[in-house]
C-alpha cells in the first residue's frame, strides 16, 4: 500500500493506484496541463473506503511512500489503473514507427536517365 502526500493531507491506496497516478501527474507536467482523476483511498483514522478526487498537474506537489499499516488490505481498482495508464498513454509523445516490411515490398526501380 502506498500513502500519497498532497494539499497538506496524506491518504492510502493501492500500490498500483498510486504508482498510475504519479506517471498520470508526470505526463501532465511536461505537457504543462493538469487534469483530474477519482481514485480509493482508505481513512487511516476509522479504516473506511472512500473516493478522493485530485487534481494534478505541473505544479502538484504529489508524494508517495510505501508503507504497510497493520489490518488493512491493498486496495486495488483494475479499472482506475487502466484508465490512469490511458490518461498517461494519451500525453506520451508521438513517435512514427517504420514499417520496413512495407519498404522492402514496394521498392521502385527508377530509370534516372529519363528525361523529365
Amino acid at each position: 500500500m502506498e500513502r500519497i502526500y498532497y494539499a497538506g493531507d496524506h491518504f492510502l491506496t493501492g500500490t498500483e493506484i498510486a504508482q498510475a497516478l504519479v506517471a498520470y501527474a508526470a505526463a501532465l507536467a511536461t505537457r504543462t496541463a493538469a487534469g483530474t482523476i477519482d481514485i480509493p483511498v482508505r481513512h487511516e483514522d476509522d479504516g473506511s473506503l472512500s473516493r478522493v478526487r485530485f487534481l494534478v498537474g505541473p505544479a502538484s506537489q504529489l508524494v508517495t511512500e510505501r508503507v504497510d499499516p497493520e489490518g488493512y488490505a491493498e486496495i486495488e481498482d483494475a479499472e482506475v489503473v487502466a484508465r490512469l495508464q490511458a490518461l498517461t498513454a494519451e500525453l506520451a509523445p508521438m513517435h512514427p514507427v517504420p514499417n520496413h516490411a512495407a519498404d522492402r515490398e514496394s521498392s521502385v526501380d527508377y530509370d534516372w536517365t529519363d528525361e523529365v
